[in-house]
């Protein structure tokens, strides 16, 4: 592998060419995709009850096409599941990501197609290394290998007599990932796919350690799970013993901030590289191209055609939503989808903010299911994790994850904030905690701040600190042990809160 080192340095150079064309002419790229992907959808069922054939503007496309949510979406992917095809895209799709989302549904399953495979998915990771080669050309990131943590389901036919297949996206990139992809990674296919998470934790952690790893790819919540098993196996504290050539953890699917002090001390190496990308079933988005700088790379070369909603717009149909050019720095916008796997005018479901215009780059700043505003204080997932980090650091404590929902007004007392927060190391003081956390959202969300004066709307907030492994015992309870399935931060209503005490209760 050493050998390969300088050439797969040399193509990943080659291609920053690309990169750095839609970085100087990002409106123009888009334009392109656009126009590509209307053009090959515009024989499809939905491409002819559109007119897609007779739209040239993007501001024909907003008049024409509703914003569509995974239900409404759902009739048209539900039809390809059952075998029919050219129906939201002009290629056959027969692969599907399942992913656990924030529907009514228990499941969502994202069409795939091979131009969403290879355009966007598989592109998107190559140019992931290229930003990191481009950080340090000297890097022998390439000469060892990947470890993903992903997968956790097996991929499964739709139906006994189906030759149309489904998996989380790791598990169907894995199984469709060409051959040279699976030289460079770890743990082979018949651990990686397993269905059974913590079974998949004990063969990934006796298998990799035995690997010359030289970057992981990961959740960061399973990533530590997976890491604290290996120290078990090997006696040592510091990942950095067991591979001494790691040289970079690319996390995705949270919120870094509050795990990153944990990080530093579970991979003591002080040129340890920590690379930020935001991926999803339904498309890989963005990623950080300046090591150390804040700000995701928004790619806009690979199948998709972005528009942002504002967050006053959120629920209308035909909402008024901006093109790259009209966006503005720091203000919140629901990442809004046209793709060439079939999804058209797609509500993600995240919300990001712009860091910056030359480059575009932004910053995943929240769900538009997962804020409190039960007081008009507005909070996003981004100001609890900060919050969250400055109380963790100021008083010692290691956090694993946590979630906080609204506690109601009640006959002579004003409303509040509950939060459960699990502990790895726990607090000096939980008080203390709690009041550098209130005072940190009082910092960095006005609204929190106005809502906060005198206790007169919001008071105090209460906290519950729970043991190590809580959350993942409550996911387990539920049949939802894996990389894709995360603790929803943030809830405007109490049913996942009083779920988890109830859950605790128990034990």
């Amino acid at each position: 592998m050493k050998i390969l080192s300088p050439a797969l340095s040399q193509l990943a150079r080659l291609r920053m060419g690309r990169i750095e064309h839609f970085m100087q002419y990002p409106l123009q790229v888009q334009q392109q995709v656009f126009q590509s992907l209307l053009s090959a959808a515009q024989y499809t069922e939905f491409g002819k009850q559109y007119g897609f054939s007779k739209i040239y503007k993007v501001e024909e496309f907003k008049q024409r096409v509703p914003v569509h949510s995974y239900e409404t979406m759902k009739p048209y992917i539900q039809r390809v599941m059952e075998g029919e095809q050219n129906v939201i895209w002009n290629t056959p799709i027969k692969w599907f990501a399942k992913s656990s989302g924030t529907t009514a549904d228990k499941s969502k399953f994202i069409p795939v197609s091979v131009e969403s495979l290879d355009e966007c998915h598989y592109r998107s990771g190559r140019d992931v290394f290229s930003l990191y080669y481009n950080n340090y050309p000297d890097s022998d990131v390439l000469t060892g290998k990947s470890l993903v943590i992903g997968g956790s389901h097996q991929v499964n036919k739709l139906s006994p007599d189906s030759d149309s297949y489904y998996g989380d996206l790791s598990a169907v990139m894995l199984q469709n990932m060409p051959f040279y992809g699976n030289l460079l990674r770890t743990p082979d296919l018949s651990i990686a796919l397993m269905d059974e998470w913590e079974e998949k934790i004990e063969r990934m952690a006796s298998t990799v350690i035995h690997e010359n790893v030289t970057n992981i790819a990961g959740v960061p919540t399973w990533t530590i799970v997976l890491i604290k098993r290996i120290f078990e196996l090997t006696g040592t504290d510091n990942l950095a013993d067991v591979w001494p050539n790691l040289e970079v953890y690319m996390h995705g699917g949270v919120s870094f901030t509050p795990y990153r002090e944990q990080f530093k001390k579970l991979i003591r190496k002080p040129d340890m590289s920590y690379l930020e990308s935001y991926n999803a079933s339904e498309g890989f988005f963005a990623a950080q191209d300046v090591i150390g700088q804040e700000g995701l790379l928004l790619f806009l070369q690979h199948g998709i055609f972005y528009e942002f909603m504002p967050m006053e717009e959120l629920g209308k149909e035909f909402p008024h939503t901006l093109q790259l050019h009209e966006v503005e720095l720091g203000k919140n916008y629901a990442l809004v989808i046209s793709t060439n796997g079939g999804l058209w005018r797609y509500l993600v479901g995240d919300t990001v903010q712009f860091v910056s215009l030359a480059p575009y780059r932004i910053r995943v700043s929240g769900r538009t299911k997962s804020f409190i505003n039960a007081f008009g204080e507005e909070l996003i997932v981004d100001n609890s994790d900060k919050a969250i980090a400055e109380a963790a650091a100021a008083t010692g404590a290691v956090v694993n994850d946590y979630t906080a929902a609204p506690i109601y007004f009640s006959d002579g007392d004003c409303g509040g904030h509950e939060w459960l927060v699990e502990f790895e190391q726990q607090p000096e003081s939980l008080d203390a905690f709690i009041d550098i956390l209130d005072r940190s959202l009082k910092t960095i969300n006005s609204d929190y701040e106005a809502k906060r004066h005198k206790d007169m709307a919001l008071r105090r907030p209460t906290m519950h600190a729970l043991k190590p492994g809580t959350f993942t015992e409550w996911l387990k309870s539920k049949g939802k042990l894996g990389g894709q399935h995360k603790v929803p931060r943030l809830n405007n209503e109490r049913n996942v809160l009083e779920e988890i005490l109830r859950f605790i209760e128990k034990q």
